[in-house]
């Protein structure tokens, strides 16, 4: 199948350039990072470390149950460290580990495309405001 777009020219067939095998690396990473909340999770993260209710507050519509189990799974793939301060009552924080960092040019590519199919620049993305 041809492909033609703005003088883009692809004679790759479709079927041959999809990844549909379990082992595939994209299909990996969207297991882990399929949710909408996930990716949120980790935008909001690029901006330092977070208390649980300083994500419920900058996630609105989350759940305390879904951001539980969201946090849970990023951490067990490795993309966020879970600190617990010993006080009363408990104190923890999320931070993104050094492979969570790694998300930040996939999410700088997000909002340079959200930018080009919207036609604008959003000055308030949270990608733009990270310390990296």
């Amino acid at each position: 199948m041809k492909v033609k777009e703005k003088n883009l020219t692809s004679n790759v067939k479709i079927a041959d350039s999809l990844c549909l095998d379990q082992s595939c690396p994209i299909h990996f990473v969207l297991g882990i990072l399929g949710s909408k909340w996930s990716v949120l999770i980790l935008q909001e993260l690029l901006r330092g470390a977070r208390r649980t209710h300083e994500l419920l507050e900058a996630l609105p519509g989350i759940s305390s149950k879904t951001l539980t189990l969201r946090l849970r799974q990023l951490e067990k793939h490795g993309l966020l460290a879970r600190r617990v301060f010993p006080e009363v009552p408990p104190h923890v924080e999320y931070s993104l580990t050094e492979k969570g960092l790694g998300i930040q040019p996939v999410m700088m590519a997000l909002k340079n495309l959200g930018e080009q199919w919207l036609g604008e620049k959003n000055r308030n993305c949270s990608v733009n405001n990270s310390p990296l």
